[in-house]
């Protein structure tokens, strides 16, 4: 099963449930719910929600590895502060203005992949590079998912 990711940011992820002590049967057509995936939405900020959108942006690139560009790195960041500084930024007009949507797109998915800490010293470059408070870590990833599905 697949993660989904949906139009409000949030992520429909698997989740195998783990067995209780003592229901392991070892008769392999036994009817065994607790084996079954199930699934588990989660939310920008929740536990877990980064590394589901790493996994969700690898699920849409094969596996690929991200590759960072400077250029790419530049134009992430601006476009990253200008939807975070206005709420109403429409993010499909300012994808559009950027020069090279690829390379933006790979430095984003390079700055998902690694993780929290990652996406936090994302957020403290963008302030440095474009001005104000550094972006919550959570509101940058939302922010990031929400390019990247305009990207693709």
């Amino acid at each position: 099963m697949e993660i989904t990711r949906n139009d409000d940011g949030t992520l429909l992820v698997p989740v195998t449930p783990e067995r209780a002590q003592g229901e392991e049967s070892d008769d392999p057509d036994s009817d065994d719910a607790a084996a079954v995936p199930t699934t588990k939405l989660l939310h920008p900020g929740e536990g877990g929600y980064d590394e589901a959108l790493a996994e969700w942006d690898l699920q849409q690139h094969d596996g690929e590895t991200a590759v960072s560009t400077p250029d790419g790195r530049q134009q992430a960041m601006a476009l990253v502060h200008a939807v975070a500084e206005d709420p109403d930024h429409a993010v499909a007009i300012a994808v559009a203005e950027l020069d090279d949507p690829g390379a933006s797109a790979e430095a984003l998915r390079h700055v998902l992949v690694g993780g929290a800490p990652s996406v936090e010293d994302f957020a403290r470059e963008v302030s440095e590079a474009e001005g104000g408070e550094p972006i919550p870590a959570h509101q940058a990833t939302k922010i990031i998912g929400e390019i990247l599905a305009e990207l693709e």
